[in-house]
């Protein structure tokens, strides 16, 4: 992880160029038990799900994180916000805040926060309905497809601000 001042929260137009070639993104879906993991390629195309941790305090859920951002390589963290469906930022989304200033006071990456309206409902909706997943195996999948589908949302957006970006 980079040494030095702490990197700022950022928008996620700028989130690829913060990150060093090779260096990996990594997509959180915050619940309040559970933390939702997913990695991207090293070409920032694909996110993929990794893993589901089961929260239990904050320093060890930071603790565990950190481990997993230095083991993947993860140049930078792409946060899930949860925002309410008129647009307004309630009490998630200020524990989701809260957990990235936590999270920045401990790793100096660029993080930026997604929209993540809907997404564990459509994922749930995709397991159902394309995959036939029983409940059971939908729980212990849900929250890492959830972290796949925010940061793969966060990926094609980033694409597509590159791609507005004049070349060099």
């Amino acid at each position: 992880m980079r040494q030095g001042r702490q990197m700022p929260v950022i928008a996620i137009a700028e989130f690829r160029s913060h990150l060093r070639r090779g260096e990996r993104a990594i997509g959180l879906d915050l619940g309040t038990r559970t933390i939702g993991l997913a990695l991207s390629d090293l070409t920032l195309t694909v996110a993929t799900p990794r893993e589901t941790l089961r929260r239990v305090r904050l320093r060890a859920d930071l603790d565990l994180l950190l481990a997993r951002l230095a083991e993947w390589e993860v140049g930078g963290v792409v946060i899930g916000l949860p925002v309410s469906m008129n647009g307004q930022e309630g009490p998630r989304c200020q524990a989701t805040r809260q957990f990235g200033r936590d999270l920045l006071a401990r790793a100096d990456l660029p993080l930026a926060y997604w929209d993540e309206r809907l997404s564990t409902a459509a994922v749930e909706r995709m397991l159902i309905d394309e995959v036939d997943m029983s409940r059971r195996r939908r729980r212990e999948v849900v929250d890492k497809t959830a972290a796949a589908y925010i940061l793969q949302g966060a990926l094609d957006a980033m694409a597509i601000a590159a791609s507005r970006q004049p070349p060099r």
